[in-house]
């Protein structure tokens, strides 16, 4: 049964109860710092699994006149010498997606002629579309900017929640977005999943789902800060949590009935970045509370980051 406190000194209704969430702040900053270096060794020592976005390859979208079996059409194409080929569908199994690494042995001259030729089904003709071959240093350059822009985004939003509220919650809501890129991207080098330009896009999609629960949260507490007096800045900010914590509820179940749709009928080309969101919205959620609010709890935040001080010389002006 969870811990309630009734602080019925603070003005609030008797019937309003508040969850003690920093009661439990340092268990959870110990299994944070857990996750976070669990998820750094996984992904220096096991690495990712990069897609071809990444590492290079060709890719081409293939339209049949009756719908095709994809293990049939990834067995023909290993038949005529395109290894490692990964077939997806795009809505219909009319319609499919082929991505595969560098071919060595094809002529990137006569790719178009060649995969026309290698996907033809009997009794079911095709015609290739959009033929795309991606040279390995272009996907290493992709690689390397998608992490600059990874970077870019926390210092910007570092920047924007510290003119918005006060600088120890700007830090705590950049390490709590650092947090959750990290264990998400260890989750991937952990389970070896295909990690690709759809797998990044949720990743900073993740980071506007994760900052904006932090800003909500850090602006209930700015305004409980300096509304509440005769509270500590523990129980002002447990206030401030319980507060939030219908409308975090609602907008993170809300977001997961869309993410668990595209996963289990998105087809194969949004599965992975529902995935990548799934998990997001579960540690995007935690760490708002447990690392953003915590940390700036534990840097000594208080009321006084929040009143406007008055210079000595203007004191005597005040009435």
């Amino acid at each position: 049964m969870t811990d309630v406190t009734q602080p019925k000194k603070y003005g609030r209704p008797d019937d309003e109860r508040v969850i003690p969430f920093m009661k439990i702040a340092k268990p959870a900053a110990i299994i944070s710092i857990i996750l976070t270096l669990a998820s750094i060794f996984f992904i220096v020592t096991k690495g990712l699994n990069l897609g071809l976005d990444f590492t290079g390859g060709i890719s081409a979208e293939i339209n049949y006149q009756k719908p095709a079996n994809q293990a049939l059409v990834t067995e023909t194409l290993a038949k005529s010498g395109f290894k490692d080929a990964v077939v997806q569908t795009l809505g219909t199994n009319r319609d499919l997606l082929v991505r595969m690494p560098p071919q060595d042995n094809v002529n990137v001259e006569d790719l178009n002629r060649t995969l026309t030729q290698a996907v033809q089904l009997s009794g079911n003709s095709a015609q290739v579309h959009k033929v795309d071959a991606v040279g390995g240093q272009v996907g290493n350059e992709l690689y390397i900017r998608s992490a600059g822009a990874v970077a870019l985004a926390l210092i910007l939003m570092l920047i924007y929640v510290t003119i918005r509220f006060e600088f120890k919650l700007a830090l705590g809501a950049v390490l709590s977005l650092f947090h959750d890129v990290i264990v998400t991207i260890g989750f991937f080098a952990f389970m070896q999943w295909p990690f690709d330009l759809t797998v990044l896009a949720a990743i900073l999609a993740l980071l506007g789902f994760s900052l904006n629960d932090n800003i909500v949260v850090s602006d209930r507490i700015r305004e409980n800060f300096r509304k509440i007096r005769g509270a500590t800045p523990r129980e002002v900010v447990d206030i401030s949590l319980t507060e939030t914590l219908r409308r975090t509820i609602h907008t993170s179940m809300t977001l997961l009935l869309v993410v668990l749709a595209m996963m289990f009928l998105g087809g194969d080309g949004l599965h992975w970045f529902s995935v990548a969101m799934f998990i997001g919205v579960f540690v995007g959620t935690y760490s708002s509370i447990y690392i953003g609010t915590a940390f700036a709890l534990w840097r000594g935040l208080n009321r006084q980051d929040f009143i406007v001080q008055v210079k000595p010389e203007f004191e005597d002006d005040i009435p």
